[in-house]
């Protein structure tokens, strides 16, 4: 009979990696499971993705298990770790319970983003940003057929619940538990008093516009630039539910989360 088999994702940089990943080939072997670097993964077909790193390590696992809806299970050996069901202090204990299937999945959902009618897919988020040596971007959205926002700024992000703890939260946006259907919209730096966060409900669809006659403005998906939106051209965004797997030990608590990451809300 066959072993399962699990892609293995690391962040080379991190320190104590090697040793790591050692315990992680250990415990696989412990439990009966094939462990493969994700480098070696061509044709194979996983059960699990295990991931021993940051949130973008995390992410970048998360987008290649999309086709397959594999569940990814994340150790923290990063800053933050949000995305992480353990810390790296507790590898062993998580990488066991892991292998044993003793885990719970959260449905994470996605944006599509349409722009020259090619298509992409954001788990986190999609910002629209000014250049670096370009002029104040002149953006505006309309979501559901009505204009919301008109704003000289540096840019616009929409993210998801999952991203919204990310370039929204720099953003001063609000916070979207994990499980909450619908995705935030907020400006960049914008050059008014009056631009607020606005949260939009899943089936409304975001059109951003870019008003500038001659500068492009750069587009990013989970923060890799795929493009831009020209001069007088607009970009389609919309919500997509159940777009990757996340897997977490049972108990996992959203709100104990965002304390211990990024302490209390208020004092």
């Amino acid at each position: 009979m066959s072993r399962p088999t699990a892609i293995l994702y690391t962040h080379s940089h991190a320190a104590g990696m090697d040793r790591a990943v050692e315990v992680a080939h250990a415990a696989a072997d412990r439990h009966g499971w094939e462990l493969v670097a994700s480098k070696d993964a061509e044709g194979e077909e996983p059960s699990l993705f295990v991931v021993l790193g940051g949130d973008g390590t995390i992410l970048h696992a998360l987008r290649a298990s999309i086709a397959g809806r594999v569940p990814v299970f994340g150790i923290n050996f990063g800053r933050v770790g949000f995305l992480a069901g353990v810390e790296a202090d507790q590898i062993e204990l998580g990488l066991d319970r892991a292998f044993a299937g003793e885990y719970e999945t959260l449905a994470l959902p996605g944006l599509d983003v349409t722009v020259d009618d090619e298509q992409q897919i954001a788990l986190n988020d999609v910002s629209f940003s000014r250049r670096p040596r370009g002029g104040v971007a002149e953006l505006s959205y309309r979501i559901a057929g009505e204009e919301v926002g008109h704003v000289r700024c540096d840019g616009l992000v929409a993210s998801t619940a999952t991203g919204s703890t990310g370039y929204n939260l720099a953003n001063h946006g609000p916070i979207l538990a994990w499980g909450v259907a619908g995705y935030v919209v907020s400006y960049i730096a914008p050059h008014t008093l009056t631009a607020r966060a606005l949260v939009v409900a899943p089936g409304d669809v975001l059109h951003v516009v870019n008003h500038r006659s001659r500068d492009g403005v750069d587009i990013a998906v989970d923060g890799v630039q795929i493009g831009e939106l020209s001069p007088s051209s607009e970009a389609e965004v919309r919500y997509r539910p159940d777009v990757a797997t996340l897997a977490q030990l049972p108990g996992s608590n959203f709100y104990h989360r965002i304390r211990e990451k990024f302490g209390h809300l208020a004092v």
